[in-house]
């Protein structure tokens, strides 16, 4: 049974840093591209970063290009979501998720949903 969980979310003052992680079992790691979303209340999911299965190509949003930066290592069988200069708009549950095929650009074939992690951006 696949299984993500996600940790790292918290309370950050605008302009602070944050690293999420998410770890995986149940699953041949390297074998799925995996994706970062985020949902704040009232708005719909948001697709933030996506990473192939090797790790050598990524997707960032153009909400957090420039500040997000997404690595995986399959050695440990988990992925990150490095967060810089946090905006009180990047208030969300933060998600994890993996793709079966190597498609990391785009928010489709994604499942396997891990239970999100909450970061909170105060201004």
């Amino acid at each position: 049974q696949v299984q993500l969980v996600e940790s790292g979310g918290g309370l950050v003052q605008a302009g602070g840093s944050l690293r999420l992680s998410c770890s995986a079992s149940g699953l041949t790691f390297s074998n799925y591209a995996l994706g970062w979303f985020r949902q704040a209340p009232g708005k719909e999911r948001e697709f933030v970063a996506g990473i192939s299965r090797g790790g050598g190509s990524a997707y960032v949003a153009d909400s957090v290009k420039g500040r997000f930066t997404i690595f995986r290592e399959n050695a440990k069988n988990t992925m990150y979501l490095q967060m810089n200069s946090l905006k009180p708009e990047d208030t969300a549950v933060y998600l994890c998720a993996a793709n079966p095929r190597n498609v990391y650009n785009i928010p489709v074939g994604f499942g396997s949903w891990g239970q999100g992690t909450q970061v909170t951006v105060s201004s």
